[in-house]
């Protein structure tokens, strides 16, 4: 696995600590270069030496069917030549290895180099807003979604904690259908516009994770299981990056479009004390993702398609959301661009990230080595993820949009057929 074009770093280190120093990182790109340099080195001090003791070989082959016997002087001689060669060619590939695995551990540390387009900046203040959809409800009195539920009966987090943990819930009756119906709503939402639906394993091992561009960087983000190289998947991303590790796909096979629902497992590190009541920030949490794997060429527009499809499920839901577009300082580790879709919650009268729509590039394909063959020869696709949407966050936000004053919940239309109801009420 290559997690780095390793030419470019020969070749074009500057580029590399450009580019991300405009992330804000600030990288000691020539000791990244020499390491790279003692490892061609070494892989062509063993490569002249393997030769060299090829060349002897066949010198004691020419020596015997010339006469000499296998134990002359001669023939002797070159075969303490050869064994001293295959001791130093055993001695090299050690260092090399040694070497690999250090320039490895370094590289696969360095998160996705940020498109030319992706707007610089230092933290989300600086990110540029694209869009905005809807008229926000504005009123004074208005609940959160967490008062709503707990109110109407629709999750229970005190007995959760027993169960489990702080940052767990469990939805009952009507938050439980809801949920449901909001999963097959948009898994028949997406269906519909070609993309393929798959039901993936939920435990992953570090290759994948690893490939998608989990590890090592955020090992302490996941949940692992004790007695396995086992991982909970932090988001379906992880798998379908997976699904079609070190493969050659058919060029004219591409776009391959897929959705998946899965339950996403995350520790949220470093976030203890914010939206701790809810739907928004939980260890357990269901998503439909969307994931696409595109040639080159194709990958912006790809990128704007896949994000309008995310975009179509808040519409549908008639919730009303803005578009931001994440300046480089507050990109994800493996994106190089990416659209953020912020829903509006009445309630809480703020907007809340419910779907990331990332372009990767090459970054995940060369991690998991996934590649393309048309005419033109071989080359890495590029991967494309978007939430379509974060199920939970979409239930806090249609509890808060649809708040009557009756205490009731009005729900979209677009739902009617999948609750069988036009609101939700106290049971």
């Amino acid at each position: 696995m290559t997690v780095l074009d390793q030419r470019l770093l020969r070749t074009n280190p500057e580029l590399i600590a450009t580019q991300l120093g405009r992330r804000g990182m600030q990288l000691d790109i020539q000791a990244l270069q020499r390491l790279a340099s003692q490892e061609r080195d070494l892989q062509e001090q063993r490569s002249d030496l393997q030769a060299e003791g090829n060349r002897i070989g066949k010198e004691v082959g020419l020596c015997i069917r010339s006469g000499a016997t296998a134990d002359s002087p001669a023939v002797q001689q070159l075969r303490e030549q050869g064994n001293r060669i295959k001791q130093q060619v055993a001695a090299l590939e050690e260092q090399e290895k040694a070497l690999a695995s250090r320039l490895h551990a370094e590289i696969a540390a360095l998160p996705n180099l940020p498109s030319a387009q992706t707007p610089d900046g230092r933290h989300e203040a600086d990110n540029v807003e694209v869009k905005r959809w809807g008229a926000p409800r504005v009123e004074v009195g208005l609940e959160e979604h967490w008062q709503i539920g707990e109110r109407l009966g629709l999750f229970e987090t005190e007995r959760s904690v027993r169960i489990a943990q702080s940052r767990f819930i469990t939805l009952l009756g009507q938050g439980a259908r809801l949920e449901r119906c909001l999963i097959q709503f948009m898994l028949d939402l997406h269906s519909r516009k070609g993309y393929r639906e798959v039901l993936p394993p939920i435990l992953v091992n570090s290759a994948s994770l690893t490939g998608s561009g989990q590890l090592p960087k955020f090992a302490e983000e996941s949940f692992r299981c004790a007695d396995d190289d086992l991982w909970l998947t932090p988001t379906a991303e992880v798998p379908i990056t997976s699904f079609h590790r070190d493969e050659v796909l058919p060029g004219d096979q591409l776009p391959l479009r897929y959705v998946a629902y899965t339950p996403c497992f995350r520790r949220e590190a470093g976030s203890y004390g914010r939206d701790t009541r809810g739907l928004i920030r939980l260890h357990q949490f269901n998503k439909v993702e969307l994931y696409w794997f595109v040639h080159p060429q194709h990958s912006e527009q790809a990128h704007a398609a896949l994000t309008a499809d995310a975009e179509a499920v808040l519409e549908a839901l008639e919730l009303p959301y803005r578009k931001m577009e994440l300046c480089t300082g507050d990109l994800g580790f493996s994106a190089a661009r990416t659209f953020d879709l912020e829903v509006w919650l009445p309630g809480a009268g703020t907007y809340r990230e419910i779907s990331s729509c990332s372009t990767c590039a090459d970054f995940q394909a060369r991690r998991s080595s996934i590649r393309c063959k048309d005419a033109k020869g071989t080359q890495l696709v590029h991967t494309l993820n978007g939430s379509g949407l974060a199920v939970g966050r979409t239930m806090a936000a249609l509890l808060e949009t649809g708040q009557q004053a009756d205490g009731s919940v009005s729900l979209p239309a677009a739902l009617w057929p999948y609750f069988g109801s036009d609101r939700i009420t106290a049971d």
